[in-house]
């Protein structure tokens, strides 16, 4: 009797609980989830070349030097061509910082910026600072970028802030020691050139007269705003920009910098849109303004320069370089997305002129993502 409940047991068919359960687990080892027992353990990764250029597949020292020169002239050109864009925009209207379209515009480029410092510079920082070729501790035990790029963020506040106390304190003084009467209009034009602490003669004639005290006074503080966004934009760029040349200039894989010039061009050409928007706002002199576009235009070429120059010493994957680099990039990404978030983004969207109209400031967001889409989607090769 127990013999036959027990066969009655074993030819019963099978339970859906017990079927889903198969399913479950036939879909984890197809997955990969569950080790399989019977799979031959997979080989060992090859331990990373620390400390030398890789000598396998595309290496060609030749090559490489005649790409980095293309690489130099064309990255110089596109540069140049991005930041002098805005700069000349006054000749035409429609591009006016005063105009629709000159807001979309910036809108776009301050999405540009945005996606360097969260697709570009950040993940390279990562790649550095969490190689094979660094110790496990302390490099792979902390997170080294998160924490750089945090203190980067707050460091371009703090320097924001004193900024703009600093210049509000020299023209409080200037303005007081004016006494008013017949002298305010110089006291105005003092001001400016004490806010700017680099131009001589800048072009902001309309805050001299027919505008009431308060007016004046508002303009002159959003003018200080802008330029010291505009500096310190600058500055993160210009660290990012030297570490990406160098980079691309200490290689002798020919694989890698072709498609990287391309990459830096388009790169380079939106970045410079973003940031010679900024200048033009600033309403810097001629004498300011060129010097600015030459340092953005100029950096990478000569990061590619240097990189060529110490080839024979340099390698981009020593531990020495990965941490320096890796480093500088955290604190270049910290100071961008501050940048981009805080002082254009923030600045821009919460401001008195999309906060009245929603139709463009609908479209500025259209180009917000446009510009950071298509920024991000230059990672998959730069």
């Amino acid at each position: 009797m127990a013999d036959a409940s027990t066969n009655r047991r074993r030819n019963r068919p099978p339970t859906a609980a017990a079927a889903a359960a198969a399913l479950l687990l036939a879909v984890f080892l197809a997955l990969g989830l569950i080790p399989n027992a019977s799979a031959e353990p997979a080989p060992a990764p090859p331990a990373p070349a620390c400390g030398a250029e890789s000598r396998g597949g595309c290496h060609d020292r030749p090559e490489a030097l005649k790409l980095k020169v293309v690489a130099i002239a064309a990255i110089l050109a596109t540069s140049m061509i991005g930041v002098g864009a805005p700069l000349f925009s006054r000749e035409v209207p429609a591009l006016k910082p005063d105009r629709k379209l000159f807001v979309i515009i910036k809108a776009f480029a301050s999405g540009v910026i945005l996606a360097t410092g969260y697709m570009h510079v950040m993940p390279d920082s990562f790649d550095d600072l969490r190689s094979e070729c660094l110790p496990e501790v302390p490099w792979r035990k902390f997170p080294f970028t998160m924490f750089v790029a945090m203190l980067s963020a707050v460091i371009t506040l703090m320097v924001d802030s004193y900024a703009m106390a600093y210049y509000k304190k020299i023209n409080a003084k200037i303005s007081s020691s004016s006494g008013g009467g017949g002298g305010g209009g110089d006291a105005n034009g003092q001001a400016k050139d004490a806010v700017v602490g680099l131009e001589h003669g800048g072009a902001d004639a309309h805050l001299h007269g027919g505008a009431g005290a308060g007016a004046i006074e508002g303009e002159k503080e959003q003018l200080l705003r802008y330029r010291v966004v505009a500096q310190v934009l600058e500055l993160g760029i210009v660290v990012h920009s030297v570490v990406i040349g160098l980079s691309l200039g200490a290689s002798d894989n020919p694989c890698t910098i072709r498609p990287l010039i391309a990459a830096l061009c388009f790169h380079q050409m939106f970045e410079g849109m973003g940031l010679g928007g900024c200048i033009l706002q600033a309403e810097f002199g001629l004498k300011v303004k060129f010097i600015m576009a030459f340092f953005f235009s100029a950096t990478t070429p000569f990061g590619i320069a240097l990189g060529i120059g110490l080839s024979n010493v340099y390698s981009d994957s020593s531990p020495a370089a990965l941490i320096v680099e890796g480093l500088l990039n955290a604190s270049s990404a910290g100071l961008l997305n501050y940048m981009a978030l805080v002082d254009l983004l923030a600045a821009d969207f919460l401001g008195p002129r999309l906060q009245a109209d929603m139709k463009l400031q609908s479209w500025a967001y259209v180009a917000v993502l446009f510009g950071a889409g298509f920024m991000a989607l230059m990672a998959k090769w730069a």
